[in-house]
C-alpha cells in the first residue's frame, strides 16, 4: 500500500508532469525523423532531463491529523449552533454564541498554525465539545419559568451569559497567543516601511497618538 501510494503521488507530481512534456518533445522528434535510430534514448533522456529540471515539490508541514481534526471540530461547532438555535435561548445568549462561533471558525481556518501549537487546539476543542455544550444543555434543561426566576443574585439566564463571556475571554487569550508571532511580523514590517520612508521612499502617516 505504501509503495502504491508513492507511485500515485509521483504520477501527479511536478517532476513527472515536466518529464512527460520532455518525453512528448522526444516523441515529436521521433515522428519527424530527427532523432533517427536513437529515438528511444532521446525520449527517455528528455523525460529524465525534464524530471530533473522540474522545480521541487512544495513542502507541506501541516499534519493530516490536524487538518482532519479541525474539520471534525468545524462540523461539531455547526451542529452545536444548529441544536441551540432549535431550542429556546435568550437572544443575548445567541448573539454571544454567534460571536464565539465566528472566533472559533477563524481559529480553525488555520490548521498550519495549529499544527505547531497543540495547546490552542486543545482549548478550541474544549470550548466546542465541553464548555459550550455544558453551558447550553444545563440552561435548556431548566423549565423556562425557573430560568427566568431570580434565585439569589442572578437568574439562570444571567448565569449563562456570564459563562459565555468567560468562554469568549478564554478564546480571545488563545487567539492572542496563537497570532502573537504574526502580529509581531506585521509590526516589524511597519517599522521597515517607516525606515524606508525616512530614506526617501514611501510616505506613511505617523502612528496615532493616544489622547490624554
Amino acid at each position: 500500500m505504501a509503495i502504491s501510494d508513492r507511485i500515485v503521488r509521483y504520477l501527479g507530481s511536478v517532476k513527472n508532469l515536466v518529464g512527460c512534456v520532455g518525453g512528448l518533445v522526444g516523441l515529436g522528434l521521433h515522428f519527424t525523423g530527427v532523432a533517427g535510430p536513437y529515438s528511444p534514448a532521446v525520449v527517455a533522456g528528455l523525460y529524465a532531463a525534464g524530471a530533473l529540471l522540474a522545480p521541487p515539490e512544495k513542502v507541506a508541514l501541516v499534519l493530516d491529523d490536524t487538518v482532519a481534526e479541525t474539520g471534525r471540530l468545524r462540523a461539531d461547532l455547526a451542529g452545536l449552533v444548529g441544536r441551540v438555535r432549535a431550542h429556546r435561548a435568550p437572544p443575548e445568549a445567541l448573539a454571544r454564541l454567534d460571536a464565539i462561533a465566528g472566533m472559533l471558525r477563524d481559529l480553525l481556518s488555520r490548521p498550519e498554525v495549529l499544527t505547531a501549537a497543540p495547546d490552542p487546539l486543545y482549548e478550541i476543542s474544549r470550548a466546542i465539545r465541553t464548555d459550550l455544550p455544558t453551558s447550553f444543555e444545563t440552561y435548556l434543561n431548566l423549565p423556562r419559568w425557573y430560568a427566568l426566576r431570580r434565585a439569589g443574585h442572578r437568574t439562570a439566564s444571567e448565569e449563562l451569559l456570564s459563562q459565555l463571556d468567560l468562554i469568549a475571554a478564554s478564546l480571545t487569550r488563545t487567539a492572542d497567543d496563537l497570532y502573537a508571532a504574526e502580529a509581531q511580523r506585521l509590526r516589524d514590517h511597519t517599522e521597515y516601511l517607516r525606515g524606508r520612508e525616512r530614506e526617501g521612499g514611501l510616505t506613511l502617516p505617523d502612528s496615532p497618538s493616544a489622547e490624554p
